[in-house]
């Protein structure tokens, strides 16, 4: 039989989607269910929260640079140098240690500079994509994208020509969730609430989906709630949003926490996020509200809808929030494991040579229809 070296590429939610399928790779492994043997498993990390994630599950991590959403601005020059650095990482990282599969999965940076270097070294690629709105353009240099359901398989080969696109039917990252709250992986209830003096709190958490400017309404609207509130800066400065809080229901947590106990602990959810928070409120079936972004469309907004979760304006939350009601009983979990084992069935069978890359003409017109994203 023979034996495989594999790659994985991720920030924090790519990682949380790539991990339950190692995990179960290494099950099938151990039971000499596979088509082969896994030799080895390295971690390509974007930033250091993903480097935590991954390490039980790599046998060896490289650091292929940062994230720069929320960074300030960089002009065209600087950015080429440093996603050129960045490439050159994961170039070096892949280089030299008999990679037979890359595995992907997301819409930022870690994608673009990995998927870029396996091609320089002709390393097989999987992209596992989750918002098919806004792909980012070089999986159209990957030999299988999947995607977390047909009629997404139908709109990328539509909407951009890409070719070996499979759907897999559910959103693994799901599955993460559901093992981190059965492995008790959580911070006790009791231990948050004596920590901020709040026995039931309203959880807001500010994403990647929000605009400088939009930070100060946003309090505003949720001070009228007149409920005792726990802010998540995430990606904002927190003293900075601190400043800004005049009700004393509301305190600002540290710059990041873990939002998956504090969603475990709270009553209610507001949040200004995509796809991994959309994901793990369903897994919780927490009362929730997703405010409204510069992304109209967007994977996670189709989710949100599927989940029942009300998309509201910032002016709107007031009056959402009273008529807000659990979500409907989801199949989240159920799904994202159906998914894994559609994963491991394409892994399984991948065969690089029978699985043509769109090319260059799909990444054009990716690139051109992220334009308005920018």
């Amino acid at each position: 039989m023979n034996s495989k070296n594999i790659a994985i590429a991720g920030e924090i939610t790519p990682s949380k989607t790539i991990i339950p399928l190692i995990q179960r790779l290494n099950e099938l492994d151990k039971e000499d269910k596979l088509n082969f043997k896994i030799n080895k498993i390295y971690g390509l990390y974007h930033g250091e929260s993903s480097k935590l994630l991954l390490e039980p599950y790599c046998d060896e991590l490289y650091d292929i640079g940062q994230g720069r959403r929320g960074q300030k601005k960089n002009s065209t020059a600087k950015l080429a140098y440093l996603i050129s650095r960045d490439i050159i990482k994961a170039f070096n990282a892949l280089k030299g240690n008999n990679i037979d599969l890359l595995i992907t999965a997301g819409n930022a940076g870690d994608v673009r500079k990995s998927i870029v270097a396996a091609n320089l070294l002709k390393i097989p690629i999987l992209h596992i994509e989750q918002d098919i709105y806004n792909p980012i353009e070089v999986i159209s240099h990957a030999n299988l994208v999947t995607v977390p359901k047909e009629d997404y398989k139908d709109y990328l080969e539509r909407k951009y020509n890409l070719k070996n696109v499979a759907s897999i039917d559910g959103y693994p990252m799901a599955k993460y969730v559901d093992n981190h709250i059965k492995d008790n992986n959580l911070i006790d209830k009791e231990e948050i609430y004596g920590e901020y003096g709040v026995k039931e709190f309203v959880l807001v958490v500010l994403g990647g989906d929000l605009k400088d400017d939009e930070i100060e309404p946003l309090i505003r609207s949720v001070e009228q709630l007149n409920l005792k509130t726990l802010i998540a800066p995430y990606r904002f400065d927190r003293n900075l949003v601190e400043s800004l809080v005049l009700s004393p229901n509301i305190k600002v947590l540290p710059q990041y926490v873990d939002l998956l106990s504090f969603m475990n602990a709270a009553s209610h959810l507001i949040y200004a996020a995509g796809m991994g928070l959309t994901i793990e409120a369903g897994v919780f079936n927490i009362p929730s509200l997703k405010i409204e972004g510069f992304h109209k469309t967007h994977g996670s907004v189709d989710l949100a809808r599927e989940l029942n979760i009300p998309i509201v304006k910032i002016d709107e939350i007031p009056d959402a929030f009273e008529k807000l009601s659990a979500h409907q009983d989801n199949n989240l979990v159920k799904n994202s494991e159906i998914a894994i084992d559609k994963l491991v069935d394409l892994i399984n069978g991948f065969d690089e040579n029978g699985l043509q890359k769109s090319g260059f003409k799909s990444t054009k017109q990716i690139w051109n229809s992220r334009k308005v994203f920018r």
